[in-house]
């Protein structure tokens, strides 16, 4: 039920500004300032664009079938932390992502679809937490 939920969630995103990635990465970085110069090299977006396709497809199969959401999103926070990204500032993007998305759909954003964004915020933290525990 939550890939319904989600899949339709960033239908709607879409439908309402196309691309959806300037609003995700003004918020990311309203939230987080000092990472906007981790993308100084990014003058047209198209990495961030990039990057937001990819968590999209990720967040999908992570609702979906699982066939890797788990390892890539396990695989990636450790990339990140390699880059000089903190923990939180890491799972923080999701909640510049979905903060942006619940601004974006105002009274559209209902109940099931904060229901539905929370678990998988809370299955990306479980996530995180495994990985970061020592072997």
């Amino acid at each position: 039920m939550n890939a319904e939920v989600i899949e339709r969630c960033l239908e709607a995103v879409a439908e309402r500004v196309g691309d959806p990635s300037e609003i995700v990465y003004r918020r990311l970085f309203e939230l987080a300032p000092d990472l906007e110069a981790l993308f100084v090299r990014d003058t047209d977006g198209a990495v961030r664009g990039q990057m937001l396709q990819q968590v999209f497809e990720t967040l999908l199969d992570l609702v979906g079938s699982n066939h890797y959401a788990e390892v890539l999103i396990g695989t990636e926070w450790l990339n990140h932390q390699n880059l000089g990204v903190p923990a939180r500032q890491f799972e923080l993007f999701f909640e510049a992502m979905i903060s942006s998305f619940r601004d974006v759909l105002g009274p559209q954003w209902t109940p099931e679809i904060e229901a539905a964004w929370q678990s998988v915020v809370t299955r990306i933290g479980a996530i995180i937490l495994q990985r970061s525990l020592p072997a």
